[in-house]
Parts: C-alpha cells; sequence; structure tokens
C-alpha cells in the first residue's frame, strides 16, 4: 500500500493533475495521434488480452492499473454506495484502497494515467499502438479517397445532366426554328395548296387535309435542300435568324404565285414540282431568290414559245414489288438482282441510269430499293433522238451542273469540248447538234427516297423521242456507298 503512495505521488505531481481535462485530451491527442478515449479502449483490451501472457507484473501495478480503470469507469469511490467486502476477501480490500488512494481524480485524469502506467510497465503497448494507429491512418484515407470518388462521381453526374439539360433546351430551340420555318412557307402556300387539293378530292375533306400536308411536307424538304446547296456552294454560314426568315418570308410570297400545273396525286405518294425551287438550283446566294424569280416569271410572261412540247408529271408511288410479285422489299431485291440489276453507287457521287425511249412502247416504268439506307433520286429527259437502244449506267462525282433551269428545260446551248460524258452530248451524242448539249426536261425532282424501308416505284409518258435520265444522288454522303436494286421497262 505504501509503495502505491508512492507511485501515485510520482505521477500525481506531474502533469496530470496540474492541467484540466481539457488539456490533457489535447495533449494525449497529440502524442498518440487519437482521442484520448479511443487510446486508452485499445490500452485496456491489450492489458485483458496479453496479462498473464505477454505481460506478467507485479501485485502492486496490477492493483493500480485496476484502480486506475475502476476512476475512469464509475469515477472517485464512495465507501457508503460500495458493496461490503466478505471477511476473507483481500483482494477485494486491497483493490478497493487502490481505488480509494486515487481521491478526486477526474476520469480523464484516471484514462491518461492508465495510458501511462501501461505505457511504461510494458514495452510491448507501444509498437502494438503504433500498429493500431497505422490501420486507422490507412481506413482514414480510404475513406477519404472514397468520399473524393462519390464526390468526383456526383459532380461527373451534374456535368452530365447539366449537358444533357443544354442538349435538350438546343433541340427545342431547333425545333422551334424549323416550325418558324415551316409556318412561315404554309401561311403563303396553303390558299394554293387547299385549291389544288380541292380539285382532286372534292368533297372529301379528310383526303384533303392528306393532300395538303404531303404537299406542305415536300415543298419544305426541297426549299432545305435547295438552301443548304447554295450555302456550300457559296462557302457562307447561315445569316441571322430574323434575316433569315424574312428572306424566307419573300421567298414564299413568290412560290404563292406558282402554279401547280406538274403536280400528281396517287394511291401513297404526291410528287410536287416546285418551280420557284427549281430556281434556287441555279442561284448562288440567298439574296438573289427573290429577284431571280421574277425575272423568271418576266421571261416566261414575255416569250409563250417553247422549243418542245410540255413534259406531264411523273406518276410516283410506294410498295412496288417487282412488276406485281409481290413479297415485299427483301424479294423484290431478291428478283432484281437475279435478273442483273443491282448495281453501287459510290460515296459521294451520282449514278445515271439512261434508258432511251423505245418506238414500240408509250411509257417508261421503273422500280427500285436500296439495302440499309436512303438514297436520293429524280428524273430528267433528254430531248433527242438516242444512237443506242441499251440502257447505259453513267457515274459522276458531282450532278449539279446537270439540272435544268427553273422551267424545266436548258433555254442555253453551249459548246463542250473535251468530254466524253453522255450526259453531255459531246462528241455527237443524243440529241447534240455541233458539239452542243442536248435540251433536258425536269420529270421528278430529286430529293432522298426512304428506299430501304419500301420499294419506290414510278412511270412517265413519253413526251417525244429522247433519253430518260434517271439519276441516283449519293453525293450527300461522305462514307457510305449505296447497294441499289432496279428494274426498267415499257408499256404501252
Amino acid at each position: 500500500m505504501s509503495q502505491l503512495k508512492e507511485n501515485n505521488q510520482r505521477i500525481n505531481p506531474e502533469k496530470v493533475p496540474l492541467e484540466t481535462d481539457q488539456g490533457i485530451l489535447e495533449s494525449e491527442e497529440r502524442k498518440w495521434g487519437l482521442p484520448l478515449k479511443e487510446v486508452y479502449k485499445h490500452g485496456l483490451s491489450f492489458y485483458k488480452d496479453k496479462e498473464g501472457k505477454a505481460l506478467h507484473l507485479s501485485y502492486e501495478d496490477r492493483l493500480k492499473l485496476v484502480a486506475y480503470t475502476q476512476q475512469a469507469s464509475h469515477g472517485p469511490l464512495d465507501p457508503n454506495s460500495a458493496p461490503p467486502l466478505g471477511v476473507l476477501d483481500v483482494i477485494g480490500r486491497d483493490r478497493r484502497a487502490a481505488w480509494q488512494a486515487l481521491g478526486q481524480m477526474s476520469q480523464t485524469q484516471a484514462m491518461a494515467g492508465f495510458i501511462h502506467t501501461l505505457d511504461r510497465l510494458c514495452p510491448l503497448f507501444k509498437p502494438y499502438f503504433e500498429a493500431i494507429q497505422k490501420d486507422f491512418e490507412d481506413k482514414k484515407q480510404q475513406e477519404q479517397k472514397k468520399q473524393e470518388e462519390e464526390r468526383a462521381h456526383t459532380e461527373l453526374q451534374n456535368r452530365i445532366l447539366l449537358e444533357k439539360q443544354k442538349q435538350q433546351s438546343t433541340i427545342l430551340t431547333e425545333e422551334q426554328h424549323v416550325q418558324r420555318i415551316k409556318d412561315a412557307l404554309n401561311a403563303q402556300t396553303y390558299d394554293q395548296f387547299l385549291q389544288y387539293a380541292q380539285q382532286q378530292f372534292p368533297g372529301n375533306f379528310d383526303q384533303q387535309a392528306v393532300l395538303i400536308r404531303q404537299l406542305q411536307d415536300q415543298h419544305y424538304q426541297q426549299y432545305i435542300q435547295q438552301l443548304a446547296m447554295d450555302q456550300r456552294l457559296a462557302n457562307s454560314n447561315f445569316k441571322d435568324t430574323d434575316e433569315y426568315n424574312n428572306e424566307i418570308t419573300k421567298e414564299c410570297e413568290n412560290v404563292k404565285e406558282e402554279t401547280l400545273d406538274n403536280c400528281s396525286v396517287n394511291e401513297t405518294e404526291v410528287a410536287v414540282r416546285d418551280d420557284n425551287n427549281k430556281s434556287m438550283q441555279t442561284s448562288e446566294k440567298i439574296d438573289d431568290i427573290i429577284d431571280y424569280a421574277e425575272e423568271s416569271r418576266g421571261e416566261e410572261e414575255s416569250d409563250g414559245d417553247e422549243p418542245f412540247p410540255a413534259v406531264g408529271a411523273a406518276r410516283m408511288w410506294c410498295g412496288g414489288g417487282g412488276g406485281g410479285g409481290g413479297g415485299g422489299v427483301a424479294a423484290f431485291k431478291a428478283r432484281a438482282g437475279a435478273a442483273g440489276g443491282r448495281v453501287v453507287v459510290p460515296r459521294g457521287e451520282t449514278l445515271t441510269l439512261r434508258v432511251p425511249t423505245h418506238p414500240r412502247a408509250r411509257c417508261l416504268c421503273w422500280e427500285f430499293a436500296t439495302d440499309d439506307y436512303d438514297i436520293g433520286f429524280g428524273v430528267y429527259f433528254e430531248w433527242g433522238k438516242s444512237p443506242t437502244t441499251e440502257v447505259t449506267i453513267q457515274v459522276s462525282e458531282s450532278d449539279e451542273e446537270d439540272d435544268p433551269d427553273e422551267d424545266g428545260y436548258d433555254d442555253e446551248e453551249y459548246t463542250v469540248s473535251g468530254s466524253g460524258d453522255p450526259e453531255r452530248g459531246a462528241g455527237g451524242g443524243p440529241g447534240a447538234t455541233g458539239g452542243t448539249r442536248p435540251l433536258l426536261s425536269l420529270v421528278v425532282s430529286v430529293y432522298r427516297r426512304d428506299c430501304h424501308t419500301e420499294v419506290y416505284a414510278g412511270s412517265h409518258t413519253y413526251p417525244g423521242e429522247g433519253v430518260y435520265l434517271l439519276k441516283f444522288d449519293n453525293t450527300y454522303s461522305l462514307w457510305r456507298s449505296k447497294t441499289l436494286y432496279y428494274k426498267i421497262y415499257y408499256t404501252q
């Protein structure tokens, strides 16, 4: 008992009793790297596990450590509330005496005293605790890393969400812009289309509405395609929205004055010939659209003589399948391929089928389909006698110079030298005289057809003797070649 008092006097006069509990907590945490309660918990676990095995202490040292644990758990000893001890419980009386000797020591001071005594009496405690501390630091780093990853993931999700919102806003803006263009076009052409639909389907308002919608859609598609071509040729950007819409409104006023003489209707598709859009094919700038259309109308009014008779409209429809054979797109492609009607249209090029008129027929019919992707299609008629009755194929990188002018004809003949292109008529080609280019008439405007989903078919009555030019346009595709299946035949 006297030795326990001496030890208390040796330890207690140190920092422990002289400092406040807060000072002790801060000092111990700096020393051990963990809060005092955590250090005490690991020290108590080490003592219980190693005592009598790797740790052999004297009876007085064990009494002292037990006294510290009692003081840390229950505070100072209260003899009145403590349970009575047995007469022969010597160890119990010694432990209670050691506990009572700690006096009014706080629980924080008791925990610090236990750690200091255990560290002094057992050299193995410090390496043991350093291992625990390292494990704690590793877990802390892992937790920090996990939190950083979660924070980075959250930031990434937020960026993706913002990007999606931005894309949706952009798409919505584009859709609004497209709708404004359509509204401007439809507002100017509705009366014309309504009058034409009433002539085609008198009294049938549902069919009239369907026809008007088809006419409006085709007019918009042709306008956009021609506008993109003009801008690509001019190598310029789109103008601002207000000026662009003003030009659309002005152009639509000219479209309103044009006739629909070249429109045709059948069971599933409407083929529209838009004279104002054909004037756009020869213009190089958007600003010249209105003036050019006005000049073209003036020339048509002043010069009523045509070098050749007017070309009637072609009939176009979907759902053909090889002369009534049925079976859908796959069956048609199988029949056309077996008959030799299969060809590849290279990327960025136009394939032209030259089909001369037959003296014993009065009408040309065609059917075509593609694999996987759409393709542009249009028909021209080249006036003049062909030296051959065979169907020939011509492939060219660009077909822009072969387009007729706004009235469907090439009113100006010019000389082309050093060209073997049969479409240009050089070297005494069909309809050529003295090296001049044959005259062309537009039958069906070139625009993209979804012929990979259904068979497109059509027919046209001969306007006279000449050669039909069936254009399959793949110039807009810079990466994909298109596999084309076709059938060409004549009827009476």
